[in-house]
């Protein structure tokens, strides 16, 4: 089981350098979708993943249809669309406890995931609730680091340090 989040043509480095270091930190696999609003090798991408660019595993695709070839070749795996236009919410309990590869697709941060694309996969979308009277959307690092984070408290957070080294030693 392997828990993926997915970057559906990123234009914002920082947001994607803030993802890259989530990834780092919960063994999360990155995937970026082209194309990005950025170049690879911007300092300020570099800047935002800190020193774990090493530590991370990404995969390129050029594009959506070639990673949904991706996602279709993984037999275990589970699509989740984070979106704000959906009916189920993210934080259903039991969504993430199976043996899956749970793969989270974000969309770009100006526009979402493409509309044609959302309705032919509907029954895949899920929300973060919040107060969309007052505001458009969550800002996209912020929404990949709640949906792995929820992923991987129903995983009884598999693979992670619970408690901090610091902390076992003053237990002792």
């Amino acid at each position: 089981m392997t828990n993926h989040i997915v970057l559906f043509e990123p234009r914002i480095h920082f947001n994607t350098g803030n993802i890259a270091r989530t990834c780092a930190a919960t063994n999360t696999h990155l995937h970026l979708i082209r194309p990005f609003g950025f170049e690879i090798t911007d300092k300020n991408l570099k800047r935002a993943g800190l020193d774990y660019w090493d530590k991370v595993n990404i995969t390129y695709h050029d594009d959506l249809a070639a990673f949904m070839a991706y996602v279709n070749g993984d037999e275990t795996a589970k699509l989740h669309l984070i979106t704000k236009f959906a009916e189920h919410d993210y934080s259903e309990n039991g969504l993430y406890t199976d043996e899956a590869d749970h793969y989270f697709l974000l969309g770009r941060e100006d526009t979402g995931l493409p509309e044609a694309f959302m309705r032919e996969h509907p029954e895949k979308a899920m929300r973060i609730p919040m107060n969309d009277e007052h505001v458009r959307s969550l800002n996209l690092s912020n929404a990949a680091a709640i949906v792995i984070y929820e992923c991987l408290r129903q995983q009884h957070y598999q693979g992670l340090e619970l408690v901090h080294t610091y902390e076992k030693d003053k237990l002792k």
